[in-house]
């Protein structure tokens, strides 16, 4: 794929700025650091487009915080003036990133989403006899700069460019030269792209067309399970060669023993929840309950927190279970 150049300008663009700010800002408009940005609007947009043209942008300031589901991760949450920016490169850098991903990759990208992933990898579970499943270890966290910088490098000619992105990787490190914060849109598809050259070998050079990632869980089918033990040790050896990460414990197992995939269990005839999933519906919708009736939230933000677990444990046989918490559904 040839390399592309000339976009700093587009970026720059001033229209293409307040389109970012527009997005960073959706479901924050109130928030102090947006209505500060806001204020000083044609300012800040000056800065920033001067910022952009030079090549040099001020990035690194981050606010750390903990999360604990699905289990605990560190969240880096970027200052509004970075979010705008990312915005700014992602409006105009996108389909160029995106050009190189397979179809099967679902993690983060319009018209994919983790249950098109389910829809897939159930079509598969049901065609196949055995399945494996791959992931990497601290996936974000381990992801080596000097690996992504050279990846970016091969796609995007603009030294400038480049330049901004590899301060943006340079602002963050988990352990010396490697790590993407958990929380930035430019990690997204900074971690993305990362596994994308993973993705053409295992379709290309392995020829396994039977194949499902959703950000650094990987699935494969097949009817022999020698095929997929060899497939298995030259993904390893390209996971460790070429992109210096390692993968956790894999799973090689029957289709009919049930594929554990994105808080699910997939089986040739139905899917389930996995039990931790269950544990953290039930945490979610109680806080969330108690939260209303304390009238900490209102009913249209108890709404927008509800729907989607519902339509979460929806997508599994859990009859059972709504009945169990008379959910009344």
């Amino acid at each position: 794929m040839k390399r592309v150049g000339n976009l700093l300008h587009s970026i720059a663009d001033t229209d293409n700025l307040r389109l970012a700010v527009w997005k960073a800002g959706k479901g924050k408009r109130y928030s102090r650091q947006v209505l500060d940005y806001s204020n000083d609007l044609e300012i800040n947009l000056l800065n920033l487009q001067s910022e952009i043209l030079s090549g040099k942008v001020s990035v690194g300031n981050y606010r750390y915080f903990k999360v604990y589901e699905p289990k605990e991760r560190q969240i880096c949450a970027s200052a509004f003036s970075e979010q705008v920016l990312h915005h700014a490169l992602m409006n105009v850098c996108h389909p160029y990133f995106e050009r190189y991903q397979v179809y099967e990759s679902y993690a983060s990208r319009k018209g994919k989403g983790v249950y098109a992933a389910l829809e897939k990898a159930q079509h598969f579970t049901q065609k196949h006899t055995f399945f494996l499943k791959l992931d990497v270890k601290k996936f974000f966290d381990s992801i080596h700069h000097s690996v992504l910088k050279s990846q970016l490098a091969k796609r995007f000619k603009d030294k400038r460019l480049l330049q901004i992105f590899y301060q943006i990787i340079d602002s963050y490190a988990a352990s010396p030269d490697r790590g993407v914060p958990i929380g930035n849109l430019t990690s997204q598809y900074f971690a993305n792209h990362y596994l994308a050259g993973l993705d053409h070998f295992i379709k290309e050079n392995l020829q396994c067309k039977n194949y499902v990632r959703y950000m650094d869980d990987m699935v494969l089918w097949h009817d022999s399970k020698e095929f997929l033990k060899e497939i298995k040790e030259k993904i390893n050896d390209y996971i460790e060669t070429n992109l210096k990460c390692t993968l956790k414990p894999t799973l090689l197992n029957f289709t009919s023993q049930g594929l554990p995939f994105l808080g699910y269990r997939l089986f040739p005839t139905h899917v389930k929840l996995l039990h931790k999933s269950k544990i953290r519906f039930i945490h979610k919708i109680n806080r969330a309950k108690t939260d209303f009736e304390r009238g900490l939230i209102t009913e249209s933000k108890y709404q927008q927190k509800i729907l989607p677990l519902l339509s979460f444990i929806f997508k599994a046989n859990t009859l059972n279970f709504r009945k169990s918490l008379s959910l009344g559904l």
